[in-house]
């Protein structure tokens, strides 16, 4: 489902035999584990891989594709995304990174420091 929505020039985040998000292709890109990727969204390992649970799996990566999308809009390349999701410190956070505030739960406000990077506020 939301796989359609977050593909786009060059990035797509989407499972080609299906219409949901693939873990797979976000494990890989920013280096996890399938595991890491299911702890830091918090679902079940199993569940990233049973068909019965795509919803779940497609509700639970979509802040990480979406964040991910806007850093690879605003930084020009998956692979830089990736470093910055993992490393980058975010100002006013002690030094955590969007990874560090994706598996607190606090994907949302990732998203709202990058709306205001996006719109010219620097946070």
């Amino acid at each position: 489902m939301t796989a359609h929505i977050l593909e786009g020039g060059a990035i797509s985040f989407g499972d080609p035999q299906s219409p949901f998000l693939s873990p797979r292709r976000v494990a890989d890109l920013l280096g996890l584990t399938q595991t890491e990727l299911a702890q830091m969204i918090g679902v079940a390992r199993n569940t990233l891989a049973g068909t019965a649970s795509a919803r779940k799996v497609d509700q639970a990566l979509s802040p990480v594709v979406r964040i991910l999308s806007m850093v690879v809009e605003m930084a020009g390349d998956e692979s830089r995304a990736a470093v910055w999701f993992k490393h980058q410190p975010i100002p006013g956070w002690a030094g955590m990174t969007a990874y560090d505030l994706v598996r607190e739960g606090r994907a949302d406000e990732v998203l709202r420091y990058l709306e205001a990077v996006r719109s010219g506020v620097y946070a």
